[in-house]
């Protein structure tokens, strides 16, 4: 039986439950954290590998994104909604072969990286016809190294490009498939994902919940992402967005939402009482114009709420630490009151938070945990003076902070630069795959 790969690391300080910690030491076996103790209590059969003046946070979570987008940054920016989709998503789809879809997803994920996210949750709907390019997107998270939770998107509204449209049949076979081959493995997880109300039936809603109970897994969808969204559901059927898909009989306590900004408070009341669970994309949603999330009042009720980034066209940047500083500043904002939402709060949400939207054992500097970590140069302009470090990582930090990123006891960035493959490498391919598409000169 093979002997576990271990790890003993010795950051100046970690964040744990809410604090800082000194003198401790991460031990780690495979891609699991085995035990955090003293120096003194280092196991003797493996060596401590110091890491001064560096900071350990558990990895960032992006727990929602669209890779393909990455290529689209810059096409339709500044404009509402549809504009935006139809001439950036719809347009560019038919140029997305398998390859472009490979690249570009290498490209999201080595820029999450370097950003400090350890696994995304990828909501993928370009397929195609099959599952190559699903493939493609996990192929790539595993070529630079990120842990990845694809979001298998079922999608059946007729007015998309035909690359994402399935019957409820395909949608559901093709989604178990990809499960059945992927399952038990640590570094990629497979859930549906019902696009949302308006791109999915409710039948392709209801197939997806059935699904995530037979594969005892959680369901991700779009919900009240825009206003068009809510009122269309109250004028077609007399009900608000989580109303009505409680009406629909799916399983609330397996359906993490992204977005919900058009929620009620009887919504944000029946998400904390089923246990719904939210993705919160701040930035993304002022991107768009979309609006702001209720996201005080929903931790209020006990709503679970983690954050994503979204697309790469939709908002531009990938950085989970980003999406921190954004719902923080947007609630104090919006409730007129500097008291609300403190940076601790978005610390752990953007960690924790997200984990636990995904259902994963991650998150945490936890024994038995992923060992997800983010190391943090604690000499870094941004991260100074040294009074309140938890602060100056949400209100202050820049990218350049981020030294070492270890993701399954593995590292995968090391000095600011990826390990696995080079960044030019990373662009350098992106720049080949969309060697044809017109450039703006």
């Amino acid at each position: 039986m093979r002997e576990p790969v271990r790890r003993a690391l010795a950051p100046e300080r970690i964040w744990r439950d809410g604090r800082w910690e000194e003198d401790r030491v991460v031990v780690v076996s495979d891609s699991r954290i085995e035990r955090i103790v003293s120096r003194d209590e280092a196991p003797p059969d493996v060596a401590v590998e110091d890491f001064p003046q560096r900071l350990m946070l558990p990895g960032t979570i992006n727990a929602h994104n669209h890779s393909f987008q990455s290529l689209l940054r810059g096409i339709a920016d500044d404009c509402d909604f549809f504009t935006w989709r139809d001439r950036a998503l719809y347009g560019y789809t038919p140029r997305m072969s398998e390859e472009v879809i490979y690249h570009a997803a290498r490209f999201a994920f080595a820029e999450m990286l370097r950003a400090g996210v350890t696994t995304v949750c990828d909501f993928f709907y370009i397929h195609s016809g099959s599952n190559m390019n699903d493939h493609a997107v996990i192929r790539a998270a595993r070529d630079v190294g990120i842990r990845i939770t694809l979001a298998r998107t079922m999608y059946d509204w007729d007015g998309a490009p035909p690359q994402y449209q399935e019957t409820i049949d395909a949608a559901v076979s093709r989604t178990r498939e990809l499960w059945q081959e992927y399952r038990g493995a640590e570094d990629v997880a497979i859930c549906p994902a019902p696009h949302s109300p308006h791109a999915a039936s409710p039948a392709m809603i209801q197939a997806g919940s059935r699904l995530a109970e037979e594969l005892d897994v959680r369901f991700h969808i779009h919900v009240a992402e825009g206003r068009y969204e809510r009122d269309q559901i109250m004028k077609q059927y007399g009900l608000t967005p989580i109303r009505w898909l409680e009406s629909l009989g799916v399983a609330l306590d397996r359906a993490t939402i992204i977005h919900g900004v058009w929620l009620s408070d009887d919504d944000i009341h029946l998400m904390a009482e089923k246990g719904v669970r939210l993705v919160y994309n701040p930035a993304s949603n002022m991107f768009l114009g979309d609006g702001v999330t209720r996201i005080s009042d929903m931790l209020s009720a006990g709503v679970t709420i983690g954050l994503g980034s979204d697309g790469g066209c939709s908002n531009n940047r990938v950085s989970v630490f980003d999406e921190m500083r954004m719902c923080a500043l947007l609630q104090k904002v919006t409730h007129l009151d500097s008291n609300v939402m403190p940076a601790e709060a978005t610390l752990e949400m953007g960690t924790a938070g997200s984990a636990d939207t995904l259902g994963l054992p991650a998150g945490r500097i936890e024994p038995g945990h992923f060992a997800d970590f983010t190391l943090l140069d604690m000499r870094d302009p941004s991260l100074l003076p040294p009074w309140r470090y938890e602060k100056n990582v949400v209100y202050a930090m820049t990218p350049q902070a981020i030294r070492e990123v270890i993701v399954g006891g593995k590292t995968v960035v090391r000095n600011g630069a990826l390990t696995k493959l080079s960044w030019d490498d990373v662009v350098g391919g992106m720049l080949d795959a969309t060697s044809d598409w017109p450039r703006d000169r």
